[in-house]
This record gives structure tokens, C-alpha cells and sequence, in this order.
């Protein structure tokens, strides 16, 4: 058990992981690239390329877009903190950590914080490029609190299926390949093209998976339209997989420690 004195410095602990996790991503242009310039060639391409084919019903395609390109961001950014979840318990950081007065829980809060601070990061790089592009808003304050929370809590949700993938990995493609099934939601949703021009299966799926509502919310959000139903359904898909993965993490977690 942790003693009275490891407990009442647990957020300075924490902080001092959370440090040591930047750190590593600052020194790793490979994740710079990855996280943010891909998804902004992304949406390069569909936008300059496809967007004059495709019908959304939008004056500019990037407004229709820019919410999927978001998530496809954050997907490419939580596989990271797999990866480095995965190396650090390959290296035995854990053990010598754990070798120190210090709250265990902490190493995995750093791991988690770092996902939180470095897909923000990104997610602003990627709206400034939009409205670069020629993006606009007429939403208000209190709808972009509403969407940086939706993003946030998508963030916390997957961040915490990654910590799952880089603790229980036998090899680093294990580590970070969940991530692509994730990556690959996005592509079969209401995020580049309405769903009613899908097939009627293809149509079934989009509807009805994660991806579209949260889409669909944020959207709605940034455009000023109506929000309907979409983002309690939104909100109830991100809690229900933080929940689950929460515990299933720290389970795991507890297992390694």
C-alpha cells in the first residue's frame, strides 16, 4: 500500500512524469509528423481533390470535413502512448520507478496526461490549417467549450484502450496496431460524405457506430445548427468506453506492478 507521504505528493509526482513523457515526444519528430501533418495532408487531399464531387450540402467541404479529420488526428496520436506505454515496460522503467517512494499510479497518469496535452496540441495546429483553408464558425463560446470537451473526452476515452494495448503487447506492431481499426471508423461514417449515399449495410453500420455521433455532434456545434440527440449519444459512447477501459487498464496495470 502507498504510504500518507507517497499519497500527499501525488500530483507532484505526476507532474514530473507527465515531464519526463513530453520530453520524449518533443525529441521525436516522428510523432510530430505523424500526428499532425497527416492528418492536415488528409485533408488537403479530400478537400482539393475530391471535395468538388462530393455533395454534403455545405458551402465549403472543409466545414463538412474539418470534425473528421479531428478524430482521425487524435486515433493517430493514441497510438503512440501504446508505443511508449509498451517501451517503457520492455525497458523496466516501471520496476525502477516503483523502486522509489513514489505513487505507482502516477506512470500511468504521465502517459495519459501526455496523450491529452500533445493530441490538444495537434487539434489546434490541424483548426488553424482549416480556416487557413477557408473554415469558418458561427458558433459562439459555449458551443466550442461543447466541442473542445467532446475531444477531450474522445482523447481520454481512446487514450485509456492505448494504455490497455501498450501494457498487455508481446511486440511494438502489437502495441500500436490496435490504432488502425480506429483510424479506419472515421472512413466509414458521416465523416467525409453523408451516410445516405452509402449502401444500405455500409449505411446500417455508419449510423449506428461511434464515429458518426460524435461527428455528427461536433459538427452540428461548429456549423450553430441543432444539436439534437446526437451529442447525448455522442457523450454516452465516449463515457461508456472510458468506463470500460478505465478499469480494464488499471487492472492490467495492477497485474505489471
Amino acid at each position: 500500500m502507498e504510504t500518507e507521504t507517497v499519497k500527499k505528493h501525488f500530483f507532484s509526482d505526476m507532474s514530473v512524469m507527465l515531464g519526463r513523457s513530453m520530453r520524449h515526444i518533443s525529441r521525436s519528430m516522428d510523432t510530430i509528423v505523424t500526428v499532425t501533418i497527416m492528418p492536415i495532408a488528409f485533408m488537403l487531399l479530400f478537400v482539393y481533390v475530391f471535395g468538388g464531387a462530393i455533395q454534403t450540402g455545405t458551402e465549403n467541404y472543409v466545414n463538412y470535413l474539418l470534425p473528421g479529420i479531428l478524430l482521425i488526428a487524435i486515433a493517430s496520436g493514441i497510438s503512440y502512448t501504446a508505443y511508449r506505454l509498451f517501451i517503457d515496460v520492455q525497458r523496466g522503467i516501471f520496476e525502477r520507478f516503483h523502486s522509489m517512494p513514489i505513487s505507482r499510479s502516477t506512470l500511468l497518469w504521465g502517459h495519459v496526461l501526455t496523450s491529452m496535452v500533445s493530441n490538444a496540441i495537434s487539434v489546434v495546429v490541424i483548426i488553424l490549417v482549416a480556416l487557413i483553408m477557408g473554415f469558418r464558425s458561427s458558433a459562439g463560446i459555449l458551443p466550442w467549450l461543447g466541442v473542445a470537451g467532446i475531444l477531450a473526452l474522445f482523447t481520454l476515452a481512446l487514450t485509456w484502450v492505448a494504455a490497455i494495448a501498450g501494457l498487455s503487447a508481446k511486440s511494438v506492431d502489437g502495441a500500436s496496431a490496435f490504432s488502425y481499426p480506429i483510424i479506419f471508423l472515421p472512413f466509414i461514417s458521416s465523416a467525409f460524405v453523408p451516410t445516405e449515399s452509402m449502401p444500405s449495410i455500409v449505411r446500417a453500420f455508419a449510423e449506428n457506430q461511434p464515429v458518426t455521433s460524435i461527428v455528427e455532434a461536433i459538427r452540428a456545434l461548429l456549423l450553430g445548427q441543432p444539436v439534437g440527440n446526437e451529442i447525448w449519444v455522442a457523450l454516452a459512447w465516449c463515457i461508456g468506453i472510458l468506463f470500460i477501459a478505465y478499469f480494464s487498464a488499471m487492472k492490467v496495470y495492477q497485474k505489471r506492478v
